[in-house]
């Protein structure tokens, strides 16, 4: 029987971000992934993680495990598929390994992704954006650095990652402001900037002061910005918004938020879905085309050019007082 962990070290260490070019967020997310597994197994098998053998993670197990994050963690559907996959790509790596581990793998790869309700995309309106933005205190640092940043991930409409990993180096401010950004797969494209997000860029740019750090965005101690930091700045602004703008009461909102929302803006301004898809950097303009099922231009264009049946019209003759009673107690 062979040991799991030199397998799953090679994977993530090696396979993962050399041979196939994943993200280091990617590589976090399936290294938590099998932190998840590797737990749970070791609590059904009775032994210690770095003693698991590859051969215990079987199909069987695998369901297990999935079942108890859906009930003990309380995962949904979506996250759930996200472990199974991280499970099915690393036993992929392991056939080439070993052939020996084809009708293990196989079984593990024949469990089908949980189907789920595709809910409309959770979004904010133009006023909750702007009441979001104005937030911030812009006669301190942290608020002129805080504006900057929830201010580019909209306007940029740039993924968590994308934004804290934003770097200096590669903010272009004139003649034409613009950002390169580093996406999912390592995929490159340069976003152009509305002047008043430029400018609360070049704010924050003043005040920033030098740091050993390279990203555009640090915190308090002159280090790059987390995907944490940036949630909870995010939410402490959207609790102050709140008290001027009541649809932000109570409500939950998260980084992608601003993205879904500054894809609306853009579907809405363009009607193009394929411009919203070069905007927010989707390898596939399907991904893109889940943003259609919130916008209603496209569903009134399409009930204003087809001509409704014409049907037969009449009016209703309400009846006899004493007839009415009758009916009702018959």
């Amino acid at each position: 029987m062979k040991p799991i962990a030199p397998l799953i070290t090679d994977y993530l260490r090696d396979y993962m971000p050399n041979q196939r070019g994943y993200s280091s967020n990617t590589c976090e997310t399936y290294a938590y992934s099998f932190q998840l597994l590797f737990n749970f197994a070791s609590r059904q098998l009775k032994k210690r993680p770095s003693k698991l053998r590859l051969e215990e993670i079987d199909a069987a197990l695998v369901l297990d495990f999935l079942e108890d994050i859906e009930a003990r963690r309380q995962n949904g559907p979506v996250t759930r598929n996200l472990r199974l996959a991280a499970i099915k790509s690393f036993m992929r790596y392991v056939e080439h390994r070993d052939p020996s581990v084809l009708k293990q793998s196989g079984q593990i790869q024949a469990i089908p992704n949980k189907r789920f309700d595709r809910k409309l995309i959770d979004h904010l309106t133009i006023d909750e954006v702007k009441a979001v933005l104005n937030a911030p205190d812009v006669s301190t640092r942290f608020g002129i650095r805080d504006r900057a940043m929830m201010h580019l991930c909209f306007a940029g409409g740039l993924r968590v990652s994308e934004l804290v990993g934003a770097q200096t180096v590669n903010l272009i401010l004139q003649p034409s402001p613009s950002l390169l950004i580093y996406g999912k797969g390592r995929k490159e494209r340069c976003l152009p900037l509305w002047k008043e997000t430029a400018a609360d860029i070049k704010g924050w740019l003043n005040v920033r002061g030098n740091t050993g750090a390279t990203e555009l965005f640090v915190n308090a101690k002159g280090e790059a910005m987390s995907r944490s930091g940036f949630q909870y700045i995010l939410e402490k602004h959207v609790r102050k918004a709140a008290k001027s703008c009541l649809s932000l009461i109570g409500r939950s909102i998260s980084p992608h938020q601003l993205r879904h929302s500054c894809a609306l803006v853009m579907l809405e301004a363009t009607k193009d879905v394929r411009k919203v898809a070069l905007w927010l950097g989707h390898a596939d303009v399907r991904t893109t085309e889940a943003y259609l099922r919130m916008d209603a231009s496209e569903k009134l264009e399409a009930i204003e050019a087809v001509v409704p049946p014409s049907l037969r019209r009449g009016r209703f003759k309400a009846p006899d007082a004493l007839i009415a009673s009758l009916m009702e107690n018959a």
